[in-house]
């Protein structure tokens, strides 16, 4: 437990490092694109935000596949918070892609199939959530599991949307390499890094958090059941 404890403490302050240091990058280090301005620097925050709500799916994806085959409720779990924060991450790029979008396009939304299909996805993960706090305690990981694998579907059709059908969304990422400059090339490396860190900081805070809500409930449930006994018995 202690070094559990020792180990979350460091890889709490890497993660405020990494995050302190990527906001150094991304409006000191980095270079203000001549084009866009300085809106472009949004894009260091909405790309590793887009990549890691599209890998919060995926871990909720295989984890859905691992809790119906072995019904192993840890796994479900892991589902569960990794859908939540993913959630987090979507709602970011539908955020921030707006906010590049109205002085880059002159308009807050346009329904071009990159947008479409992340918001899609933004709405598939929220029912996901939904559903699991209206379904019954018997069914609710069942139901999830299901929902978790079928709503990952739309993932790589988000992910693949501007090589499929014809778009308006910058590529940046192509077969010849990254169509920005070295400094924006680093910038973007240390905010992935410290994107990564920041989201499996969360994940691992809010599994923990769903532990002790567990145990809470089990205390919750073993006091009652002895407020009961000593009912009955003076009644009897």
């Amino acid at each position: 437990m202690t070094h559990n404890r020792a180990f979350l403490k460091i890889f709490q302050f890497v993660t405020f490092f990494m995050m302190l240091l990527a906001l150094y990058a991304i409006f000191v280090y980095a270079p203000v694109e001549k084009s866009m301005g300085i809106v472009q620097k949004i894009f260091y925050l909405h790309v590793p935000s887009a990549f890691l709500a599209f890998f919060a799916f995926f871990i909720t994806f295989i984890a859905s596949i691992l809790y119906l085959y072995r019904r192993d409720h840890r796994w479900d779990v892991i589902a569960f918070c990794s859908a939540e924060i993913g959630v987090i991450f979507c709602t970011i790029v539908l955020i921030t892609g707006p906010i590049w979008a109205k002085p880059i396009w002159n308009v807050w939304w346009t329904w071009d199939p990159r947008l479409t299909t992340t918001l899609i996805l933004w709405f598939i993960y929220v029912v996901y959530l939904m559903l699991r706090s209206v379904a019954g305690e018997n069914q609710r990981s069942n139901f999830s599991a299901v929902f978790g694998i079928l709503g990952f579907v739309n993932v790589p059709i988000t992910f693949l949307t501007i090589r499929l059908w014809r778009t308006i969304h910058p590529l940046v990422i192509t077969g010849k390499g990254i169509n920005i400059s070295t400094p924006m090339i680093h910038t973007l490396i240390i905010a992935f890094v410290a994107f990564c860190l920041l989201f499996f900081w969360l994940l691992i805070n809010r599994i923990g958090l769903e532990k002790m809500r567990f145990k809470v409930e089990e205390i919750r449930g073993f006091i009652e059941d002895k407020i009961h006994l000593e009912h009955e018995k003076q009644g009897g």
